[in-house]
């Protein structure tokens, strides 16, 4: 067998005209070793940025023209400025260059100094006539830190199911819950999973972080009693039959060992709603829906557009006719004319859900939250999706997001997800992301962002390559962060980083210096530095939330257990032998169970295997995040009854039942809301939170 040869690096020329479009030809996995990316990974890169570097002569050209272009150019398409004083960037113009500033609040300056906050029009005059244009960003410098401590709790919204539900948690859900935490336990905050809209179609990608679009929720959250025009529908036996199988669905999660059909509930829910949008609006709500239409504007048009040519077609606008993948030919202007009615229709569900949303928020406020509901933002969507059909000259073509090879990966990642194009962005000052920021934050305490990371680079994989072919693509972090700051600082927000795993040096550092707060997961806190024990509570960082899981992790008593390295085992997941993987992971546990017993957290100490004292450990945990500086701190609702299953387990697809598993008890019995709520154990543990850890 031959041997498959190293693949070529990149030539010096092809390196040059690389580094010019922020595409890496080489990544550190670790801080002692370089890995150079592959001539055909860089070249392929280069060509989804609209750049041919496909032959040596064609290298030489187009660095010729992108040298000539960068020499030329007074200032670049969008241009930086913190409120401290003038854009770094102005600092490059000749002297005596003429600068006008047209505001978006419609005023006109001669200076680029003490702008109010906003995005702006920049144009310079040069001496000898050039003159350029530009995007303006002028942020505060940072945003402001939470005015005390919080605690809340992380939950999956659909794995919260209420006797109320259709057969997964939802929106009146959601309320209840912030509602019952704010003045039960006086918590802060509530993080759910992103509630972007899926793509339609059976099955549904049960996976919130694949959406179709990031700009607008799923209806899928509604609860559909809450929607006004629900009491108004004239026939009710319309409605019996879908009230029936909405209670069928939710006995079977709960007491049949059903998983969560999210498919199932849609398509009740989808048919309820066509009754509801038959009712006609009264004056008032035919109001806050117009002007729900004039603020969304074309990207709602959009929206609602894609939603109602996929009912005809499919989910998956590449396999569309041809002449409708493109959202303003005259045929999609021709489509949405004779589907007026299915637009209308999806443009309502919109409407409706981000009112839900928005009382959402208001039930956590008004229960005392200083923070209220934290959304998350995922880190792309899918290819064949809403946003990426209505936005498609902003995505990269024939490319996906994914991650490096790694030591915990030796294959690298791939998301399927298409990653956005920094020139393109640029170019239009950053507008998709401002409009997703806003849009987010209509209804959001704070904003969650996954792979936080991603503002400052991204790994591309060409289609049709493995990770390890891939490379790094830079983003203007600066103009990213400036865009974050001003759109939550307007909303009155605080944004966390989702910044776990291998993270580029310097990020956390400029992350912190504009705001923006960490993420912490006790597990994971070692003196990575020194002797890699378990960082005591005073060496951790304050800027973050700290919690002892996520949704992608163990739970706190699978963890303590060692029950975790028993699912992967059953599952053919581990890559070393059982005894070694339970060895490691028991010194792993009893190191941090150690470390809790000689600050005195345990009350008593471990080593049973009962309950109470898995109570105890699962508390004493709690109270070390309290001895921490971290600003806020994150209580996994499962944690409060002892769940033993993570609600997704990377690395698996239909071997686990990941994003469709309800909360439960230790023994594996789904708990409703309302059982969450006279939980003797959730009650003990959210008391230690209340109580500050006495």
């Amino acid at each position: 067998m031959t041997a498959s040869r190293p693949a070529e690096p990149p030539s010096e020329d092809l390196s040059r005209l690389a580094d010019l479009y922020g595409v890496a030809t080489s990544y550190s996995p670790s801080p002692d070793r370089s890995v150079p990316a592959s001539a055909t990974a860089v070249t392929l890169t280069l060509a989804a940025l609209g750049v041919d570097a496909s032959t040596p002569g064609a290298v030489r050209a187009a660095l010729a023209a992108r040298e000539r272009e960068l020499g030329a150019r007074l200032l670049p398409p969008t241009v930086v400025g913190w409120g401290t004083g003038p854009p770094a960037a102005l600092a490059a113009l000749p002297d005596g260059t003429r600068l006008r500033v047209d505001t978006e609040q419609g005023e006109t300056h001669t200076s680029a100094e003490r702008l109010p906050p906003g995005i702006h029009r920049l144009t310079a005059t040069a001496p000898d006539g050039r003159t350029a244009t530009a995007h303006l960003i002028v942020a505060p410098p940072r945003l402001p830190a939470a005015t005390a401590r919080s605690h809340g709790l992380l939950v999956q919204l659909y794995s919260l199911l209420s006797r109320r539900s259709w057969g997964m948690g939802d929106l009146g859900d959601l309320a209840e819950l912030a509602g019952w935490a704010g003045r039960s336990f006086g918590a802060g905050f509530v993080q759910v999973n992103p509630l972007h809209a899926a793509v339609p179609g059976a099955p549904t990608d049960p996976s919130p972080y694949r959406p179709s679009s990031r700009r607008f929720p799923d209806p899928v959250h509604l609860r559909i009693e809450d929607v006004p025009e629900y009491a108004y529908v004239e026939d009710r036996e319309r409605l019996r039959p879908l009230l029936e199988g909405a209670g069928r669905l939710r006995e079977a999660v709960l007491t049949e060992g059903a998983l969560i059909d999210r498919d199932a509930v849609w398509e009740l829910k989808r048919e309820a709603l066509e009754l509801l949008c038959e009712v006609p609006l009264g004056p008032g709500r035919r109001a806050a829906y117009c002007d729900f239409l004039a603020g969304q504007g074309q990207a709602l048009e959009d929206h609602a557009t894609w939603c109602a040519l996929a009912e005809v077609h499919g989910s998956d606008w590449h396999r569309w006719p041809t002449g409708l993948r493109d959202p303003r030919s005259p045929d999609v202007a021709r489509a949405r004319s004779g589907l007026m009615d299915r637009v209308d229709f999806w443009t309502r569900l919109a409407w409706l859900t981000d009112t839900q949303l928005t009382a959402a928020q208001r039930a956590g406020r008004e229960a005392g939250m200083r923070v209220g509901i934290v959304h998350d933002l995922a880190v792309g969507v899918h290819p064949g999706g809403a946003d990426a059909w209505a936005q498609q000259e902003y995505f990269a073509a024939g490319m996906s997001v994914g991650a490096p090879p790694d030591a915990f990966n030796g294959r690298g990642q791939d998301w399927g997800l298409p990653p956005w194009r920094p020139d393109r962005l640029a170019d239009s000052g950053y507008t998709p992301f401002r409009e997703l920021l806003r849009a987010l934050f209509r209804y959001a305490g704070a904003l969650r962002i996954d792979h936080v990371m991603g503002l400052f680079r991204l790994w591309w994989v060409p289609e049709g390559r493995p990770p390890t072919e891939g490379t790094y693509v830079r983003y203007d972090a600066e103009a990213m962060l400036a865009v974050l700051v001003l759109e939550a600082s307007r909303a009155g927000a605080l944004v966390i980083g989702e910044d776990l795993g291998t993270v580029e040096p310097g990020v956390r550092e400029k992350l912190r210096e504009r705001g923006v707060l960490g993420t912490s997961v006790l597990w994971f806190e070692r003196d990575w530095e020194g002797d890699g024990r378990p960082l005591p509570p005073g060496g951790w960082r304050s800027d973050c939330l700290a919690t002892a899981t996520t949704h992608d992790l163990p739970s706190t008593a699978a963890r303590l257990s060692g029950e975790h390295v028993e699912l992967r085992d059953s599952l053919g997941l581990l890559t070393r032998p059982l005894a070694e993987e339970r060895a490691e992971a028991a010194a792993d546990t009893g190191e941090w169970l150690a470390l809790l017993n000689s600050l005195g957290l345990l009350d008593g100490g471990t080593g049973g295997t009962d309950t109470s004292s898995e109570e105890a450990e699962i508390q004493a945990v709690h109270r070390f995040l309290l001895r921490t500086p971290a600003r806020m701190i994150g209580v996994w609702l499962p944690d409060g009854v002892g769940d033993r299953r993570p609600q997704n387990l990377p690395g698996t697809w239909d071997q686990y039942p990941n994003w469709r598993l309800p909360i439960a008890d230790a023994q594996g019995r789904p708990v409703t809301l309302e059982d969450l709520a006279a939980s003797p154990r959730l009650h003990a543990l959210m008391g230690v939170l209340r109580d500050g850890g006495a």
